[in-house]
């Protein structure tokens, strides 16, 4: 006689970029066991696979491509799936601020962590009076890479590498340049001839993009000093 089958409950949220509900379930023990030992090899390439599995795999709703979706969208769903699955709280290890080396634990409730956006968020960028620039959200691939790449990168060669791969496109009143013709060279030979305030208004749009972020208070158990510490990114949460 087979054994019955767990049926895995459901749940629902509201995708923050689009406010569009969709429908998912908790990871499984095996997926978890599968999560568990790609984070430990630190292999980005096995962490990336696995992440993109447990994500369409906890997604039930249909036709939704987790690839295209913002990567705010992925943190926020992913920080959901896992609480479903593992619990409504997370456990943090706070720095204080204050001396820099004390470190304090923190209980966060899951329903706490908002994406926080920036009214001054756009994703035109003005080049000069003829030129303008389309970006878009990083890839669920580079969000991977962001948050859980363990290789040592030389930090100015990541953001260029960032920003190159979210250039939609280039566009004048006459023409439009789709980054899809683009090489890798042409991008960043690209990049490289901006001037520093052409390279600043595009830093912006990461700068103001929409992120997880919960604030919290901590006091420093060795000064006594209370501080404000704001939690922002994936990262933050799942240490």
């Amino acid at each position: 006689m087979p054994l019955p089958r767990i049926a895995a409950p459901t749940y629902e949220l509201e995708l923050p970029s689009s406010g569009k509900s969709i429908q998912y379930r908790p990871f499984l023990v095996k997926e978890e066991k599968v999560l568990v030992i790609a984070l430990e090899s630190e292999d980005t390439k096995q962490i990336t696979t696995a992440i993109k599995n447990v994500i369409k795999n906890c997604v039930l709703t249909k036709g939704l491509k987790v690839e295209s979706l913002p990567t705010f969208d992925i943190e926020y769903l992913f920080l959901n799936i896992r609480g479903k699955s593992v619990g409504e709280e997370l456990e943090v290890n706070i720095i204080c601020p204050d001396d820099e080396e004390t470190q304090v634990p923190v209980t966060i409730d899951l329903d706490d962590i908002k994406v926080v956006k920036d009214e001054e968020h756009t994703n035109k960028v003005k080049l000069d009076e003829t030129l303008m620039m389309e970006m878009k959200y990083p890839s669920l691939d580079q969000f991977i890479k962001n948050n859980f790449d363990f290789k040592d990168q030389n930090a100015m060669d990541q953001s260029f590498e960032l920003i190159a791969s979210c250039i939609d496109k280039i566009y004048s009143e006459e023409e439009v340049w789709a980054t899809g013709d683009c090489t890798k060279k042409e991008l960043n030979e690209f990049l490289e001839s901006m001037n520093s305030s052409q390279f600043k208004d595009i830093e912006k749009f990461f700068e103001t993009m929409p992120k997880l972020s919960h604030k919290i208070k901590v006091t420093n158990p060795k000064t006594k000093v209370e501080s404000e510490v704001v939690l922002e990114g994936l990262a933050s949460f799942f240490a």
